[in-house]
C-alpha cells in the first residue's frame, strides 16, 4: 500500500448486524461535529480554556497514538515512510480537515510542517464560542504528534502557528522531536494537564468558600445548556432564537419584531453575544422615550455651542457603541426627519455631531425593534420606505406568550430565580397550584406581565414557595381571561376552571364543589388526580 493509493473503504468495515463498525480493525465510532463543540463549548465554560485544553489534547494525542498502531498492522505498507505520514492523510479522508502538505525546500525547515483547510475545529470554535486569540485546533494538533510520536518512535511536539480560529486565513502546523522543543510546557502532556486540573481545583474551592451564603439564597438552577434554550420549549420561539443564533455570525442589520413585552431586547443581546463584536458594548437606546431634538444628540452627540445647555463636547451613542452593537428599540416611533438621519447613518456608517459640519466615521452594528407593523407604516406614509428595507436585512419575529404556552413555565422559573437573587429571597420554585394558574393565563402583557406578576409573588411570599395566593388578584379571579378554549383539550378546560374556582374559594373544597355544582367526593377525587400529575413536573 502506498500513501496516495489508500482509501477510507481499506479500512472502515461495516459488520452483518447493526452497531459494529471497525476501522483499522479496531471499534470505531461516528460522532456529529456539532456534538463535539458543544463538549468543548461545555468543557471551558465548565473548567476554563486551560483545563479544557488539556483534557481535548490528551484524547487527541492518545487518538492519534491509537491511530498509527492499527493503521501499522491494517495494511501492507510498501514503505515505512508512507505509513508514518498517513496520519495527515487519514484526517483528509475523515473530513476531520483537509491537509495541504508544505513542499520541502533546500536549507532549515521543520521537522513537520502543513496547511490545514476546513478545521471541523476551528469552525465549531467559531460557531460556539466565536473568535479567540490563540489557536484552538487542540485535538487534531494533539491527534498529528500522538501518530507521529508512535510512528517515529520518538516524541515529537506539534503546535499551530495560524489559526482559523483566531482569524487566519488558513491553520498551519509545525513539529519537532520533544528535545529539540523550546516553547515552554506541552498541552498533551499529562503532567501539564494534572497542573491545570490541580490549579482549577484550588480555584472552584476558593469559589465555593467565598459563595456559599450566596449560594443559598438561590433558587437552583435546572440543567441544560444554553439559558435560552432552556426556557424555549416552543417551536415558535425556538425558529426565532434559531434564526438570532444564525444571522448573529455576519454583521448584517437585523429588525426584531413583536409585540410589547414580548422581549425583543434580550434577542438583540443574544445576536450581540453570539457575534464576532460580543467583545464590543451592546448599547439600547429606546427611541420611542425621547424627544426628536433630543434623539438627535443622544444618537449622533453634539459640539460645545450646538444649543443652549450644551457645555462641552458629547459622544453619540453611535459612536460609543463603537465595535460592538447599538440597539434602536421602538424604531417605529421615530419622526420621518429622524428617520431620514439614521438612514444616512446606518448606510454610510457615519455621523455628524449636532452643530458640527464634519463627518465621522462608525464601526457599529444596528440592530433595530419595533412592536409597530412597519409594513403598513410605509403604506400609509409614516415610515420611510427606504429605512424599513434597509433595517429589514433579516427579520426576526418574536411571538406572543399566548402562542407559546409552553414557554410559560420554563420562563416562570428562570425569572423567579433572577427575582429571588435579586432579592436575596430563599425561593424554591413554584406549587403546582400556582403553576396551573400561571398556565391558564393568557398573558396579555407577555413577558413584561410575567415577570412583573413573579415579583410581586416573591415579595408576597411567605413559605419556601411561591402558591397561588401570591400572585395578583386579577390571575385570580374566577372572571379572570383564560387562553382561548378552542386549542385546549376539554380536560385541561374543566382542570382550569376547577383550580380557578378553588382559589376563588380560598381552597374551601365543599363551597368549590357547590359552586360547581359537584360532589365534594369527585372534586377530591379529581384535585387528588391534578396533585399526581402536578408531582411529576418540577414547578
Amino acid at each position: 500500500m502506498r500513501l496516495d493509493d489508500l482509501d477510507l473503504s481499506d479500512l472502515l468495515e461495516l459488520g452483518p448486524a447493526p452497531g459494529s463498525i471497525r476501522f483499522g480493525g479496531q471499534r470505531a465510532l461516528l460522532l456529529d461535529a456539532v456534538a463535539l463543540g458543544l463538549l468543548r463549548t461545555e468543557l471551558i465554560t465548565s473548567h476554563g480554556y486551560a483545563a479544557a485544553r488539556g483534557l481535548l489534547s490528551r484524547f487527541g494525542y492518545a487518538h492519534g497514538w491509537r491511530t498509527a498502531e492499527s493503521m501499522h498492522g491494517a495494511l501492507p505498507w510498501v514503505e515505512e515512510r508512507d505509513w508514518r505520514r498517513a496520519g495527515g492523510r487519514l484526517h483528509t479522508l475523515q473530513g476531520l480537515v483537509r491537509v495541504e502538505r508544505v513542499p520541502d525546500y533546500p536549507g532549515s525547515h521543520p521537522f513537520a510542517e502543513a496547511i490545514w483547510h476546513d478545521s471541523y475545529e476551528a469552525e465549531q470554535h467559531l460557531l460556539h464560542l466565536g473568535p479567540s486569540r490563540e489557536p484552538v485546533c487542540w485535538t487534531l494538533t494533539a491527534f498529528a504528534a500522538g501518530y507521529m510520536s508512535r510512528a517515529n518512535g520518538r516524541e515529537v511536539v506539534v503546535w499551530e502557528t495560524a489559526c482559523v480560529g483566531r482569524g487566519d486565513r488558513a491553520c498551519r502546523i509545525e513539529g519537532c522531536f520533544k528535545e529539540e522543543w523550546t516553547g515552554g510546557p506541552v498541552p498533551y502532556d499529562k503532567g501539564t494537564l494534572d497542573a491545570s486540573l490541580e490549579r482549577l481545583a484550588a480555584t472552584l474551592l476558593a469559589d465555593e468558600r467565598r459563595l456559599a451564603e450566596q449560594r443559598r439564597l438561590v433558587v437552583p438552577a435546572e440543567p441544560g445548556g444554553d439559558e435560552d434554550d432552556e426556557v424555549a420549549r416552543s417551536e415558535p420561539m425556538r425558529r426565532a432564537l434559531d434564526l438570532a443564533r444564525r444571522v448573529a455570525r455576519v454583521d448584517s442589520t437585523v429588525l426584531i419584531t413583536g409585540e410589547s413585552g414580548v422581549g425583543k431586547e434580550r434577542i438583540a443581546a443574544l445576536v450581540h453575544r453570539r457575534s464576532a463584536r460580543a467583545a464590543g458594548p451592546f448599547v439600547p437606546v429606546d427611541c420611542g422615550a425621547v424627544t426628536e431634538t433630543l434623539l438627535e444628540s443622544e444618537l449622533f452627540g453634539h459640539a460645545r455651542g450646538a444649543f443652549t445647555g450644551a457645555t462641552g463636547d458629547r459622544v453619540g451613542l453611535f459612536e460609543a457603541a463603537a465595535g460592538g452593537t447599538l440597539f434602536l428599540d421602538e424604531v417605529g416611533e421615530t419622526s420621518l426627519g429622524m428617520q431620514a438621519k439614521l438612514l444616512r447613518a446606518i448606510q454610510e456608517l457615519e455621523v455628524r455631531r449636532v452643530g458640527e459640519s464634519v463627518s465621522r466615521t462608525v464601526d457599529v452594528r444596528v440592530v433595530a425593534a419595533t412592536n409597530r407593523d412597519l409594513g403598513a407604516e410605509v403604506e400609509a406614509g409614516r415610515f420611510r420606505k427606504d429605512l424599513y428595507y434597509r433595517l429589514k436585512v433579516v427579520e426576526v419575529r418574536v411571538p406572543p406568550l399566548r402562542e407559546r404556552p409552553e414557554d410559560v413555565l420554563p420562563l416562570a422559573r428562570a425569572l423567579l430565580g433572577a427575582i429571588a437573587r435579586r432579592m436575596g429571597r430563599r425561593l424554591g420554585g413554584l406549587t403546582p397550584a400556582a403553576c396551573e394558574l400561571l398556565q391558564r393565563h393568557p398573558w396579555p402583557g407577555n413577558v413584561r406581565e410575567l415577570e412583573n406578576a413573579l415579583e410581586r409573588a416573591a415579595a408576597m411570599a411567605s413559605g419556601s414557595r411561591v402558591d397561588v395566593g401570591d400572585l395578583p388578584d386579577e390571575l385570580r379571579r374566577p372572571d379572570a381571561p383564560a387562553r382561548p378554549a378552542a386549542s385546549r383539550r376539554l380536560e385541561e378546560v374543566e382542570r382550569e376552571a376547577i383550580l380557578a374556582a378553588l382559589a376563588a374559594h380560598g381552597g374551601n373544597q365543599a363551597r368549590t364543589a357547590a359552586t360547581l355544582g359537584i360532589g365534594t367526593a369527585t372534586l377530591y377525587r379529581k384535585l387528588k388526580a391534578y396533585r399526581a400529575r402536578a408531582s411529576g413536573r418540577a414547578c
